[in-house]
């Protein structure tokens, strides 16, 4: 209601000033003796109020706008009657006070092209587990643009997480997980799922230390699936064994934080049925965490990003190139998708 109460007074405010603009425009068609005459003809009328002792009224706005405008063009000290000079300087000064106030105001961000509110739309609504981060980092890397992702919240949609389903499949026991710590990389190196984990994680190990890539050390956690057999295999395989203090996540934060994202953006939103049911989702999912998924952890950036996410910066951070358009590929049925720009047939 405020906002429209000032909308209407500045309507108000311009008319009026129009108004006196047409006037004043009109006397310039008339000749010096008929102004003169009709100035004088006021004058007398105006005597007779100040004899009268009429009390004006409170002069208004726009009245006070149109006063301190008129008086530039003339010596108005002689003609002034209803206020003090002191006052007509008072509004004078005001008036200067509010046009700084006005061109001084803070121009904030630039707005964000309707293309752009769009695609932010789309790619929220598409993806409803993904935040504003999330959705500002696949904008950087993928298409080139740069936005804040206080930006792209504002042109989110509402929260439609309850058309998820939140499931976890019982019948689950173990799994493992083998993340490449040495590099920073946040790569997922080796994942698998069973449903007896002692001696099956042995073999496990053995098929991601003896890959190309060699491997100095193993940090994991006192899990009962982690036994001596274990620790004895991998030191056979001249990798030193570094276990985690008691009730201590923070010391192996990579894998727990691989754990929670796993259950927030995967399971917790599908229903396995079947032990391969759940292999074939995450090693989709998998797939698209190390080739697809930005971390923000890496500036943003993409743990083994392929050719296809190169993409060169926008000379304007908020505009797409007009010879691309934005192609997507749905990740696990729809629950995330991949962007790519790809360029227009002439």
């Amino acid at each position: 209601m405020r906002t429209v109460h000032s909308v209407l007074r500045l309507v108000s405010i311009l008319s009026s000033l129009a108004q006196d603009a047409l006037r004043f425009l009109l006397l310039g068609a008339r000749s010096g003796a008929a102004i003169k005459a009709e100035n004088m003809f006021l004058r007398k009328q105006l005597a007779l109020y100040l004899k009268r002792a009429v009390k004006p009224r409170r002069a208004t706005d726009a009245s006070r706008l149109s006063l301190v405008l008129l008086s530039r063009l003339f010596a108005w000290q002689d003609a002034l009657v209803n206020v003090k000079p002191e006052t007509l300087l008072g509004w004078h000064r005001k008036g200067f006070q509010f046009l700084w106030r006005w061109k001084s105001r803070p121009r904030g961000t630039p707005r964000v092209p309707g293309r752009l509110q769009e695609l932010i739309f789309k790619m929220a609504h598409e993806n409803p587990t993904w935040g504003e981060e999330r959705i500002a980092a696949e904008l950087l890397l993928k298409l080139g643009i740069r936005v804040s992702p206080r930006t792209v919240r504002r042109y989110m949609p509402g929260d439609v997480s309850q058309r998820f389903l939140c499931r976890h499949d019982g019948s689950l026991s173990s799994s493992l997980r083998v993340c490449n710590h040495g590099g920073r990389t946040r790569k997922i190196a080796h994942f698998n799922v069973t449903d007896h984990p002692p001696a099956w994680t042995i073999q496990q190990f053995r098929e991601v230390i003896t890959g190309e890539q060699p491997y100095r050390f193993v940090l994991r956690d006192r899990d009962s699936i982690y036994s001596t057999e274990l620790d004895c295999a991998l030191k056979s395989l001249g990798v030193i064994v570094l276990r985690t203090p008691f009730r201590a996540p923070q010391a192996n934060s990579f894998c727990e934080r691989l754990v929670g994202t796993i259950r927030r953006e995967c399971l917790d939103l599908l229903i396995p049925l079947n032990e391969r049911h759940v292999r074939r989702i995450l090693k989709e999912w998998v797939a698209h965490y190390n080739q697809g998924r930005p971390h923000s952890s890496l500036g943003p950036g993409i743990p083994d990003p392929g050719e296809a996410f190169a993409t060169t910066r926008n000379r304007h951070r908020h505009q797409l190139a007009h010879d691309c358009k934005v192609v997507g590929r749905s990740v696990l049925g729809g629950l995330h998708h991949e962007y790519r720009l790809e360029g227009i047939a002439a």
